[in-house]
């Protein structure tokens, strides 16, 4: 095995480590085109909404737009698929096929 596949693995596993980031990516998994861009206040949140705004600008956002799973207008708040998204895709439609079967804090 090498050591690329289990980077990039870990790479996807990193980039769906928080659940802001995995709302995120599964909006965008479940968007129909013309309903891109997402913008972030349609997404559900835990926190109060301008800390977790605040935490996708500085955070969340600049890490999935690095990976190339994204790319965001943060100044809209609206982000659309990256050039490397298809990457992810994968693990995120087997993500969103059995969340029925998975911890409830998936999402």
């Amino acid at each position: 095995m090498s050591t690329e596949a289990v980077t990039s693995f870990d790479t996807h596993l990193d980039a769906l480590g928080r659940v802001d980031r995995r709302r995120l990516l599964l909006a965008l998994l479940n968007a129909e085109e013309a309903a891109l861009p997402i913008e972030l206040d349609q997404l559900e949140y835990e926190a109060a909404e301008s800390d977790v705004l605040l935490s996708f600008q500085h955070i969340h956002l600049p890490k999935l737009e690095e990976l190339g799973f994204i790319d965001a207008d943060p100044d809209h708040h609206a982000v659309t698929t990256g050039p490397r998204f298809e990457e992810i895709k994968p693990l995120l439609e087997l993500l969103d096929t059995h969340r029925d079967r998975l911890p409830p804090d998936l999402t």
